[in-house]
């Protein structure tokens, strides 16, 4: 019988994690589709004129892997929230030096705070600037931050934000619901 494709994405994290670099050439090919719908996901947010390919973000966010000395991945669930997280911060990167640039040129993505992260008729902010709130944030209350990052830039559901931040769904849900808060607050003043 063959294996559950998520038990071995487990099992190959916890290798990785012991520092078998094979468990990652292995890992890749089980999520490669996945971290390319997340990146497809994430472009699609971003201006129509963007250079950045789907692959090349993906590509970006393997090395940047591949390149952690620390690898405490607990699950498929906690590595994909990881690697949204690293590419979040590529494409903030990427942003910031465009927008350098284009000395100041905005652009906007369709990033929205709202209870679907993804929904599409909620004017969105820019993701420089939902970058820096979501920073103060995560100062302010480390746990928000990683609520907000998690289920915007990690596309995660509230169950899979609990189980990852190992908190209650309603606890996620009460985070959530204050982060977008403060955060609209932030980018709209």
């Amino acid at each position: 019988m063959a294996e559950n494709p998520r038990t071995e994405v487990s099992e190959l994290l916890i290798k990785w994690g012991y520092g078998d670099q094979e468990a990652l050439n292995q890992l890749m090919p089980l999520v490669y589709d996945e971290l390319r719908r997340m990146a497809r996901r994430y472009l699609r947010q971003e201006r129509p004129d963007h250079t950045l390919q789907t692959t090349a973000l993906v590509h970006e966010a393997y090395l940047k892997l591949i390149d952690q000395k620390h690898h405490d991945l607990q699950n498929r669930v906690h590595f994909f929230a990881i690697t949204a997280q690293m590419m979040r911060r590529i494409l903030v990167d990427y942003a910031r030096g465009h927008q350098a640039k284009r000395r100041g040129g905005a652009h906007f993505i369709k990033l929205a705070l709202d209870e679907t992260p993804e929904a599409p008729d909620v004017k969105s902010p820019d993701l420089i600037m939902l970058d820096d709130a979501l920073s103060a944030l995560s100062v302010m209350d480390p746990q928000q931050g990683r609520v907000v990052e998690l289920r915007v830039f990690g596309g995660l559901t509230v169950e899979e934000t609990a189980k990852v931040l190992k908190i209650s769904p309603r606890t996620v849900k009460r985070e959530w619901s204050m982060a977008r808060a403060w955060l609209r607050r932030q980018i709209t003043n």
